[in-house]
C-alpha cells in the first residue's frame, strides 16, 4: 500500500473492515482477533476514531509485540505490519480456522466494533450460517456503467460524510463493495436502479387489511428500488396507514404515531439487514386493524433465548453500510431497543422466518384513521378545506409526495390538487424546498 491509498482509507473512516487506533494499547489483540473471526481487516495506528491522523512510529519491540499477540492466539494466528510514513498498519487476514480466542476471550466485528461472544455462541453463528457469504459473492450482472445508480450512492456518502474526492472504486473497496475488483451482491442490494433485476425476492411487499384477516385488502405497495429506498418507502407506508395522535406544544404541532416511529424503523431495519438473501421469499408488511406485523424470511443464528442479549448479523456489510450512514445507531442492538419503545411487541420464530409483531388498538377501524386525522388538521389549521387539510396530513407524512400521489389518496383530479397547494403557499403554510423534481414539502405551520 502506498501513502496515497492509506490516504484515501483514512479519509473513508472507520467501519467494518478498518479500525483507527492512536497506539498499540492492550486493546489491540481484541481488535485482530474480532477480524480474524469475521472478514479480515485493517488496524491503523497513529490515527483518531475521528480521522485525525496523530503518527505513530512502530519500533521493532512494538511489532514483535504484535506478532506475538497472534501467535498467542487460540489457535495460533499471523499477522502482517507495515510502517508507511508516520502510519502504521496491522493486516490481519480472514481467518482460516474460526473460532478464534485472545486472553481467553473470542471477539466478533460488529460494524465498527468489537463484540465479545462466548464461544459456544460463536460455534453455533459458525455451525448456522451460511458456508458461502452471500454479500461477498461477486454480481456478474450487475454493472458499474449501467446499473449503478450514481445519485443513491452520492446521496450514501454524504449521509456518512465520505469524502467526494476519492475514487467511487476506492470507496466501494473499502466499503466490501467489490469483490475481487468486481461488484458483489451486497453493491448490487444497496446501488441498483431496480433491485429486483437482480435479486427477485428482494423486495418489500406491504399490504393494508381492513380487519383483523386478510380477507379483505384496502391497499397494497411493492417496492422494489434500492436498499435505502425500499426501507424509507416501507417505513411510510405503515406511518400512513397507522393512527397518529396530535397536540400542539408551544407554537408548534407535534404528532406522534400509535407505534413509536423508532420502533418501526428498526423493525424493518433488522428484516433487511438480517434476512436470509439464500432463502426464496420477500421481506412482508402485513397492516391489521389489531396489529402491524413485519417478517422477513431467514432463521435465527443463535439460541432464541439470547434474542435482544446478543446479536450476530446475518449480512455485516449491509450492517456496516447502515450504521455509516446513520440509519443504525449501533449494530446489534436493534432488538433491544424495540423492547425498550413497545414492551408488550411479540418476537415470533420459526425455522425459516422471523416476524416482528406490534399491537394495535383495534377499537377505531382502519378506514376511519384518514379522516379522524384530517379532522385533527382541519381543527388546528382556521379557515382551511377539508382537502387542503388532507393534502397537508399527507405532506407531513410523505414529503417527497408527488401531485399525482396526492390525487389518488385525496380522490380529487390533479389541477385541483394544484389549485389547493397554490391557496396553501399564499396562506404561506406551506413551501416547496428545491426543484420540483427533486425538491421536498415542508409544512410551516
Amino acid at each position: 500500500m502506498d501513502k496515497k491509498e492509506l490516504d484515501e482509507l483514512v479519509k473513508t473512516g472507520e467501519g467494518y473492515t478498518i479500525e483507527f487506533k492512536e497506539s498499540a494499547d492492550k486493546s489491540l489483540g481484541k481488535e485482530i482477533c474480532a477480524f480474524a473471526n469475521a472478514s479480515g481487516g485493517k488496524i491503523i495506528l497513529g490515527v483518531t476514531d475521528k480521522n485525525k491522523i496523530k503518527g505513530f512510529s512502530l519500533a521493532n519491540k512494538t511489532m514483535s509485540q504484535i506478532q506475538d499477540i497472534a501467535r498467542n492466539m487460540d489457535p495460533s494466528f499471523y499477522v502482517a505490519v507495515e510502517q508507511i510514513e508516520n502510519i502504521a498498519i496491522v493486516y490481519v487476514p480472514k481467518g482460516k480456522d474460526k473460532p478464534y480466542s485472545v486472553g481467553g476471550k473470542t471477539y466478533l466485528r460488529q460494524g465498527a466494533n468489537s463484540q465479545r461472544l462466548n464461544r459456544d455462541e460463536l460455534i453455533e453463528f459458525f455451525r448456522n450460517c451460511n458456508k458461502i457469504s452471500f454479500e461477498r459473492q461477486t454480481n456478474s450482472d450487475f454493472n458499474l456503467k449501467d446499473d449503478f445508480d450514481y445519485d443513491k450512492f452520492n446521496s450514501f456518502i454524504d449521509k456518512a460524510n465520505i469524502s467526494k474526492t476519492l475514487p467511487v472504486n476506492h470507496i466501494l473497496k473499502n466499503l466490501n463493495l467489490l469483490t475481487d475488483e468486481k461488484p458483489n451482491n451486497a453493491c448490487a442490494l444497496l446501488f441498483p436502479h431496480r433491485v429486483t433485476k437482480f435479486f427477485l425476492s428482494a423486495d418489500i411487499s406491504c399490504v393494508l387489511y381492513s380487519g383483523n384477516s386478510k380477507l379483505s385488502m384496502l391497499d397494497k405497495k411493492e417496492f422494489n428500488a434500492d436498499f435505502i429506498s425500499n426501507f424509507e418507502n416501507a417505513l411510510t407506508f405503515i406511518l400512513r396507514n397507522i393512527r397518529t395522535s396530535a397536540e400542539i406544544v408551544g407554537v408548534s404541532r407535534v404528532e406522534t404515531p400509535e407505534i413509536p416511529k423508532k420502533a418501526l424503523r428498526e423493525a424493518i431495519l433488522n428484516a433487511m439487514i438480517h434476512r436470509d438473501y439464500f432463502v426464496e421469499g420477500r421481506i412482508l408488511i402485513n397492516i391489521f386493524a389489531n396489529k402491524v406485523e413485519i417478517m422477513n424470511p431467514g432463521k435465527l443464528l443463535f439460541d432464541e433465548k439470547e434474542l435482544g442479549n446478543i446479536s450476530v448479523p446475518r449480512n455485516p456489510i449491509l450492517a456496516d453500510c447502515m450504521l455509516r450512514a446513520g440509519f443504525v445507531e449501533k449494530i446489534g442492538s436493534g432488538i433491544k431497543r424495540i423492547k425498550e419503545l413497545v414492551p408488550d411487541v411479540k418476537f415470533e420464530i420459526s425455522s425459516n422466518w422471523f416476524r416482528v409483531v406490534f399491537d394495535r388498538d383495534n377499537q377505531i377501524p382502519v378506514k376511519d384513521t384518514v379522516k379522524n386525522t384530517v379532522k385533527d388538521t382541519v381543527k388546528d389549521t382556521v379557515k382551511l378545506t377539508q382537502n387542503q387539510g388532507k393534502i397537508i396530513e399527507e405532506m407531513r407524512k410523505n414529503p417527497n409526495i408527488i401531485i399525482v400521489e396526492l390525487a389518488k389518496l385525496i380522490n380529487i383530479n390533479e389541477r385541483n390538487i394544484k389549485n389547493n397547494i397554490l391557496k396553501l403557499k399564499e396562506k404561506r403554510i406551506i413551501k416547496r424546498i428545491g426543484s420540483d423534481k427533486c425538491g421536498h414539502w415542508e409544512v410551516l405551520k
